[in-house]
């Protein structure tokens, strides 16, 4: 008669895992490397917009809202309410929303999320 391990199987798995590799990595002292087509915060160039409010139109999510600055209306983005669908930058006829690999944005102040209009650099500098 074969005599039985003494070892339970509890045990012999515990041991095994002592070895190997881990399943998490050591996010955030290690960046994640991520896809070419990663979808994170917009980009705004309010030097390209045309005030034409296709992107507010067209937002499944109405995460955007347009704002007056300098007597135009500009795209507010409401990241809290944006479901990154990037539709926004489709419906952009100038390209003026583009995509970034900036993905944290979590936060416990709710104002931060939201993406203002900047004035222009030559109306900044005057002031």
């Amino acid at each position: 008669m074969a005599k039985k391990s003494r070892i339970s199987p509890m045990l012999q798995r515990a041991v095994s895992h002592i070895f190997t590799k881990p399943a998490t990595t050591k996010y955030p002292f290690v960046k994640p490397t991520l896809p070419e087509d990663f979808r994170g915060q917009q980009v705004f160039d309010i030097k390209l917009c045309l005030s034409c409010g296709l992107c507010s139109r067209d937002c499944p999510a109405k995460a955007i809202e347009m704002v007056e600055v300098d007597g135009k209306k500009y795209p507010q983005f409401k990241l809290d309410q944006c479901i990154f669908c990037y539709q926004c930058a489709e419906s952009c006829p100038r390209n003026a929303i583009k995509s970034s690999v900036f993905y944290e944005l979590a936060t416990t102040d709710k104002a931060s999320l939201v993406l203002k209009p900047q004035a222009s650099v030559q109306r900044e500098t005057r002031q």
